[in-house]
């Protein structure tokens, strides 16, 4: 075994990168065991036209968490969780729901019959019950939909080449005939009210005509019509190949089923290659009309597709995904109390960091795109929540899944002068002038750096205060007024305004006034009588819920400094001079 492995690691490592700026070497991985699908598989359309369509309606969503999410589970879910599960699923509006395998467990058996002996199900929700294709497991799983007004019995096979051979031992002409005999006798079996459908299950690895040969005897022998149809289903079980190979497959059952329309042609996607949602979408633009999956993408190895994401991917295109999930986080909630398993962070629209953002550019990015969002919404005299939806880095309102804004940007060591500015403006009322948030952002930097750490909205608050309001330092205000005097003054009419102040400067504290057409400058007038000259390069305000906010750059002996200040009137404005005159003189 050695030797081989050495032989091989030799022979690959001899091999050059096709292209000269590739510095890539090959692998010590066996990857020479694998066959690619081409060679287990035969997919035979060429002139296909999947890659030009458009998906301009939802499929019909098909959870399946209750019987293949559930068989995925390390502890199964026993009937409480299960029928938390279904009411979630039928209050977001799922309409076919396949509710167990009635004949694997008396877990799944019982639930069926909770189902039925509760009245639980809507008259506008079809259940789905799972059963192989052996006369006693079928003949159980009719015993558990007995009362019900309508139902979805699911039969299913293994029919690919090494399925066949390996797990068992029958060929074509065997596999045809055991499906046979089970769909008979689920003829019999059925009541009006049932309707059927067939899995092919490993279709993607089952050669193509063999399939077409399957489900056109079943359509034949179901007797299906338009008004009757049957599902067939067809299961990416394994994933095996790149998504557009699976939408030729589902491309060419579209074409050649026998009465198509009579067909509502399925498809349920493994996750086994990470792409079961391409897989999903493009078997859409092939002619599917009907998608399997779990909520968040709960089953077998990676995974079972994933509803909620296909769901709002059409959203977010623009096109009603037809359920609901208005509030993504409640149904998170259940589900994750239901499969006790996580949802990842990063899941797309409903991980927990999926609509925040760290990074500098994108937090200025995202800033500037709610401030301009709610300035078109006013112009046009549409609600925010109405109108049309341009903000980068944000593929949809996270308001619309019942998100907050508050979780949108947060601030660590890799974020810039935007994401400060914006949580302090969005959760203290600060909005800071343009040129001061690069000096903020740099106080940040240092102390996200020194602990390692994100800083909430709440110690970013604090750090600003610190920073920026010093009112006790080289000078403090002891008393001070401001009054209109008459005079040649350009302000108010022509009026003078007086600032009258007691001001403490290091060790000394003495009466000081002076002049201006505003209170501000009558105050750096009083300063410059008691020896400070100080010269207000920027002065900013704007309204808070308790006065006003104000940020002062100010020169003082040739030291350039921002301050900060709230308060009432001009007091805004004053204690802002007085914080950036002490920041100044440090």
């Amino acid at each position: 075994m050695t030797t081989t492995a050495s032989t091989h690691a030799t022979t690959t490592a001899a091999v050059a990168p096709r292209e000269p700026w590739n510095p890539q070497r090959p692998s010590p991985m066996p990857h020479h065991r694998y066959r690619p699908f081409q060679d287990r598989v035969d997919v035979p359309v060429t002139d296909r036209s999947w890659p030009s369509a458009r998906i301009d309606r939802a499929p019909l969503w098909v959870p399946v968490d209750l019987r293949d999410g559930n068989q995925a589970l390390v502890e199964p879910m026993d009937t409480p969780r299960k029928r938390r599960f279904f009411d979630l699923l039928v209050a977001t509006g799922f309409k076919e729901i396949e509710v167990g395998y009635p004949s694997a467990s008396r877990t799944d058996f019982d639930f069926v019959r909770h189902l039925v002996t509760t009245d639980a199900v809507p008259d506008d929700v079809t259940p789905v019950v799972f059963t192989p294709a052996r006369p006693d497991l079928i003949d159980r799983t009719f015993e558990s939909i007995a009362g019900l007004p309508r139902a979805v019995v699911h039969l299913y096979i293994a029919t690919s080449p090494v399925w066949r051979s390996v797990v068992l031992a029958r060929d074509r002409r065997a596999v045809w005939r055991a499906v046979r005999e089970a769909a008979e006798r689920m003829v019999r079996r059925a009541p009006d009210g049932v309707r059927f459908q067939f899995s092919p299950e490993t279709f993607n690895l089952t050669e193509p005509d063999f399939v077409l040969e399957l489900c056109d005897g079943l359509t034949r022998l179901w007797d299906a019509s338009p008004d009757r149809p049957v599902t067939h289903n067809l299961p990416a079980t394994v994933e095996i190949a790149t998504p557009n190979v699976y939408a030729d497959q589902i491309e060419y059952m579209h074409r050649n089923l026998a009465r198509r329309d009579s067909v509502i042609l399925s498809v349920h996607p493994h996750n086994d290659r990470g792409t079961g949602v391409a897989c999903a979408e493009l078997a859409v633009l092939a002619g599917a009309q009907r998608v399997e999956g779990c909520l968040f993408g709960n089953g077998e190895r990676t995974g079972n597709v994933d509803l909620v994401t296909l769901a709002m991917n059409l959203y977010a295109q623009g096109v009603d995904p037809m359920v609901d999930f208005s509030d993504i986080d409640a149904a998170r909630e259940v589900v994750e109390d239901c499969n006790r398993l996580p949802v990842h962070p990063r899941h797309p629209y409903a991980g927990d960091l999926v609509h925040t953002a760290f990074s500098g550019t994108h937090q200025d990015a995202i800033s500037k795109g709610l401030t301009e969002h709610a300035r078109r919404a006013a112009e046009s005299g549409v609600p925010e929540a109405q109108a049309p939806w341009k903000v980068p880095y944000l593929p949809i309102d996270p308001a619309d899944i019942g998100r907050s804004y508050e979780a949108v940007i947060r601030v660590n060591s890799q974020s810039g002068k935007g994401g400060a500015a914006y949580l302090l403006r969005a959760h203290h009322d600060l909005d800071l002038p343009p040129r001061m948030r690069a000096g903020f952002s740099a106080v940040v930097q240092q102390a996200t750096d020194d602990s390692g750490r994100e800083i909430t909205a709440k110690e970013l608050y604090d750090l600003f205060r610190a920073t920026y309001v010093v009112e006790e330092g080289e000078i403090a205000l002891v008393t001070w007024s401001v009054q209109l005097d008459a005079g040649g003054g350009q302000g108010d009419g022509g009026r003078e305004h007086r600032f009258v102040c007691t001001l403490r400067a290091g060790d000394r504290t003495g009466d000081h006034e002076g002049t201006g057409t505003d209170p501000l400058s009558a105050f750096v007038d009083a300063l410059g009588g008691a020896g400070f000259a100080v010269d207000v390069l920027d002065c900013a305000e704007h309204p808070t819920e308790d006065g006003k906010a104000a940020y002062a750059e100010c020169r003082v002996n040739g030291v350039t400094a921002w301050g900060a200040g709230r308060g009432r009137g001009p007091a805004a404005a004053v204690r802002a001079v007085v914080s950036a005159v002490n920041r100044a003189m440090r």
